[in-house]
């Protein structure tokens, strides 16, 4: 009975594992950008993703909120996120509206800022799979991100300066 019953487990995952594989290998799994998500998907995703990050991201800022930070992290925003994480006042990019799952739009609504920087800093370093999110940790230095970090962090309280440079009021870079 039990030599039974342990043929009937083992039946049972390896008809399981054949169906996951038909689904998948059958082109039936939804890739379009435009589909729908898979069951549990999402729940899964963010599950693994903020269980990852609370376990690693950074728990103290390495550099100050100051106006030079923020103007050097806008600078850098502007360069390597607005195009799919958006600017004030501006509409979503076509890009934006093209991505599955929808990136945030950081300067409509909360964004990130009740979100601790570290959070911020890990997801620019490190990407997202699966998301589009590139990560930046070999392209960009420690201090970049953390700037990048603390303009996302203070999105809703920046200097007028930084406020004027999303908003596409060109100024000099700091340092030039």
């Amino acid at each position: 009975m039990r030599a039974a019953f342990l043929l009937g487990v083992l039946v049972t995952l390896a008809a399981t594992a054949a169906a996951v594989f038909v689904y998948f290998a059958g082109g039936f799994a939804p890739v379009a950008t435009g589909a729908a998500p898979m069951p549990f998907e999402e729940t899964l995703a963010t599950r693994a993703l903020h269980a990852r990050i609370k376990r690693e991201m950074p728990k103290a800022v390495p550099i100050d909120a100051s106006e030079a930070n923020h103007l050097a992290g806008a600078h850098l925003y502007l360069e390597h996120c607005a195009v799919c994480h958006g600017l004030p006042s501006k509409t979503v990019t076509a890009i934006a509206r093209g991505e599955f799952p929808k990136p945030p739009q950081f300067f409509h609504g909360n964004g990130v800022t009740d979100d601790p920087p570290g959070e911020t800093y890990w997801k620019i370093a490190n990407g997202i799979r699966l998301t589009g999110m590139p990560g930046f940790d070999n392209s960009l230095t420690q201090t970049q991100i953390w700037q990048m970090s603390l303009l996302l962090a203070n999105a809703d309280k920046l200097p007028a300066s930084v406020t004027a440079l999303l908003a596409g009021q060109p100024q000099a870079r700091p340092g030039n």
